[in-house]
């Protein structure tokens, strides 16, 4: 597996994100992977994200695999209990998925389907099954063999850490491996942030990718502001509404984020998001000087 494999090393990694479409079209999941390929180590298949739906994550992974990418499959807590995310997990391995991102999952009021949250575990919870399934045990102690072992993510939210890391604490001690953070604007808090991870010596043992999102316009950029856990500074929203181009604005402060993010004490590497077939994490790959992509000794 190439992230791990990397990680291992001790190079940067930059993985990026796949979000399955809201269709039945396999088509539309190659070409959006074929449009990465090259560019990162690895990609997030959502799960649902924003709480609205889309292809099952772990058929989407499938077919990113098939155009040369290495998936990392999302799953959340908040639409399947325990026996129905075990179930995921095996089928994911029995198919040659190795990462996984565990997730509690964007709140179902977001995405204003009706559906009802489920939250059997936490994101907590859904990494000690994970990892216990590498052990060769299942929810309830059931036997596992052979085990089914996973590279463990987990996500976090710099800008929403009361606990000065004490939660990625508790999910590196049920496991998980790397973390990808929300999206970063605001380079001093999340230097901040980082420092109390220090203190807890937590760069050690967990790989810390920070997240990055061009956003496309102003108008974007203030609706991801106003979401709990985002910080983005007046100024970055200033230089966003101001600009002729938004959108090659946001790929510019994007790449900003990079080059300042990756000089940062503890940061193993660089999560890519984008929103759609209009992603702009090609421009921003290129812009920020990411390539080449190393390859795994």
């Amino acid at each position: 597996m190439n992230l791990s494999r990397l990680l291992e090393d001790g190079r940067f990694v930059v993985t990026g994100e796949l979000v399955p479409p809201r269709s039945a079209d396999p088509g539309v999941v190659r070409r959006a992977a074929r449009a990465l390929r090259g560019l990162v180590d690895a990609v997030n298949v959502t799960d649902n994200a924003t709480a609205r739906v889309g292809m099952a994550p772990l058929a989407a992974a499938m077919l990113a695999a098939g155009e040369g990418l290495d998936p990392v499959l999302q799953l959340t807590c908040r639409d399947r209990n325990r026996l129905a995310l075990t179930a995921d997990l095996l089928g994911a391995h029995a198919l040659g998925i190795r990462a996984v991102l565990c997730l509690s999952g964007d709140p179902m009021e977001v995405g204003r389907t009706g559906a009802k949250p489920v939250f059997d575990l936490d994101a907590v919870g859904l990494a000690r099954l994970a990892t216990d399934l590498g052990r060769g045990r299942g929810p309830g102690g059931t036997p596992i063999d052979p085990p089914a072992r996973f590279l463990v993510g987990v996500a976090e939210a710099p800008g929403a850490d009361p606990s000065g890391g004490a939660r990625l604490a508790a999910k590196a001690d049920a496991g998980a491996a790397f973390v990808q953070t929300q999206p970063i604007y605001d380079v001093a808090q999340f230097a901040a942030w980082l420092d109390q991870l220090a203190a807890r010596g937590l760069p050690d043992r967990v790989a810390i990718l920070a997240g990055i999102l061009p956003p496309a316009s102003a108008a974007q950029l203030e609706r991801f502001a106003a979401l709990p856990g985002w910080s983005v500074p007046d100024a970055v929203l200033d230089r966003i509404r101001t600009a002729r181009d938004q959108r090659a604005e946001g790929i510019a402060v994007a790449a900003e984020m990079v080059k300042a993010v990756r000089t940062l004490p503890g940061v193993r590497g660089i999560h890519l998001m984008g929103l759609g077939p209009t992603s702009a994490v090609p421009e921003v790959v290129h812009t920020a000087g990411l390539l080449p992509r190393p390859v795994p000794s």
